[in-house]
């Protein structure tokens, strides 16, 4: 054990040498680190930083309310199914909706060839029956699981003395599936399991002529109970009993495929739902994957500015952006590792356009953990959250080990792909900035927002994509504490 710790110790000290400038590694040091672990080195630095770093809070949270979409993922190789169904490669094209076995093809090669992950409706019920089915039965298919609230409410159970209460579509499966220490209210409880499809695939995986650059996955369902996120109602009925000290929401994608007219009138329906929660309860939105603009704008008009926090990937901080006429709207796509300025760029233009920046804004937004394959980065309005440095390794540290099925990072089995150097905004006046791996936390501000910036060690060979953002999430949340001193 003190050999491996001594181990870390010298890498660590060997990577801080050289990132410092010093233009000279000591001998004993530098032999270790290019004998004792070729090609790892500064993984083996960081996640011993990580280690060292990330503690909880003082004042940690008792209770959380997580709603309400949870459903039970069939989790298949996607080439495999699509391959079983008789459907042949082709061209790659998006569809807002999916409303065949062709339209599936076209969007799963469309994300595939990109590498990235995307969620979509399907919304011929009986054709989606038939692919669930071919899906179930496809080898090696398994079954999680499966919803953004179910599953960070999974990762909340993992702490033993933070009590959770989920509520959403929770069938007798699903209820089978969930972590015991999860309190669902009977009203949560229904005869049968809204499921959703998962179609998987690999890096460098091929179809045809398509190629996927990185793993990731593609979800679809026919899901109405979710849909309609028709468990807002009996989520916010629960909280009075429950008392909760941090409430998560997530879902309001799930509406979008179910057209205007639904969502239209639903959003506002939740809107009103969420304003009886009490102001001193902060309230955290896990957005997800969407395609209407028209909808993220009633999203960040109506939704952001009555939750405390926010957290989402690179797609749906760019569609946001695109949404709303923000920075860098008229980037077609991120290519290759997003562009750190930019992202910071977006961040800031959120919180200032429906944050409370300002002391006098009626805005509760504060907050907002953002994540892509090769790091993290939390923005916040400074005087409302503590320890965000530790939640963002948090995050990082949990996305590296859970993608390999760890219960720890593995050195060994994970790759550093974010900028060691970097710009703290896409134009002028902006900070070059640089990442030292043994505190490996860059951080900046502009204005009166603070961002932490931390790399993921990515997993060489991902076991399973599903879920990370959630886990992310929630294990930021965990690692995150509210100044009392500020109102909400």
């Amino acid at each position: 054990m003190w050999r491996k710790a001594s181990a870390a110790v010298l890498l660590a000290l060997a990577v801080g040498y050289f990132y410092s400038g010093s233009p000279e590694l000591p001998e004993r040091v530098l032999q270790y680190f290019n004998q004792a672990s070729p090609g790892n080195g500064l993984e083996h630095a960081i996640s011993a930083a990580w280690e060292a770093l990330i503690t909880l809070p003082s004042r940690q949270w008792s209770k959380v309310a997580v709603g309400v979409n949870a459903c039970v993922d069939v989790v298949v190789s996607g080439v495999g199914l699509l391959q079983a169904l008789a459907v042949d490669p082709g061209a790659g094209r998006d569809h807002e909706v999916l409303h065949s076995k062709e339209d599936l093809k076209e969007a799963f090669i469309h994300f595939m060839e990109r590498g990235a992950a995307a969620e979509r409706f399907f919304s011929d019920e009986e054709v989606f029956q038939q692919i669930a089915r071919a899906a179930a039965e496809y080898p090696g298919a398994k079954l999680y699981v499966g919803g953004n609230a179910a599953l960070m409410g999974q990762k909340f159970a993992t702490y033993p003395d933070l009590m959770v209460l989920l509520c959403g579509p929770i069938g007798p499966k699903l209820h089978e599936l969930l972590d015991e220490q999860i309190h669902v209210p009977p009203e949560s409880l229904q005869e049968i399991d809204e499921f959703h499809l998962i179609l998987e695939y690999k890096a460098g995986e091929r179809w045809g002529s398509t190629q996927a650059p990185q793993a990731n996955r593609f979800i679809f369902s026919h899901d109405v109970s979710n849909g309609g996120m028709s468990s807002l109602e009996t989520f916010v009925a629960s909280l009075e009993e429950f008392q909760p000290e941090l409430v998560v929401l997530s879902g309001l994608h799930m509406m979008e495929g179910r057209g205007r007219e639904l969502w239209d009138g639903r959003l506002k329906q939740a809107v009103m739902a969420l304003a009886d929660i009490p102001k001193d309860i902060p309230i955290h939105l896990e957005l997800a994957s969407m395609t209407d603009k028209d909808f993220m704008n009633s999203i960040m008009q109506e939704v952001m500015p009555i939750v405390s926090s926010i957290g989402l990937n690179e797609q749906e901080l760019l569609f946001l952006s695109q949404a709303g006429g923000g920075p860098h709207a008229a980037l077609p796509a991120w290519t290759g590792v997003p562009e750190v300025g930019r992202v910071s760029d977006i961040l800031l233009w959120i919180l200032e356009r429906h944050g409370r920046v300002e002391p006098s804004s009626e805005s509760e937004l504060t907050r907002i953990h953002f994540h892509t394959l090769a790091y993290h980065i939390l923005a916040m309005v400074d005087g409302y959250w503590g320890n965000q440095a530790a939640a963002v390794m948090a995050g990082a540290r949990v996305a590296s080990s859970q993608a390999c099925g760890l219960q720890a990072v593995d050195p060994s089995k994970v790759e550093l792909k974010a900028p060691l150097e970097f710009y703290s905004s896409h134009s002028e006046p902006r900070e070059k900035l640089s990442l030292d791996p043994t505190e490996p936390v860059a951080v900046w501000r502009r204005g009166n927002v603070t961002f932490h910036f931390t790399p993921v060690l990515v997993c060489k060979h991902p076991l399973r994509t599903v879920g990370l953002g959630d886990a992310i999430s929630a294990e930021g949340l965990v690692y995150s504490e509210l100044k009392i001193q500020q109102a909400f």
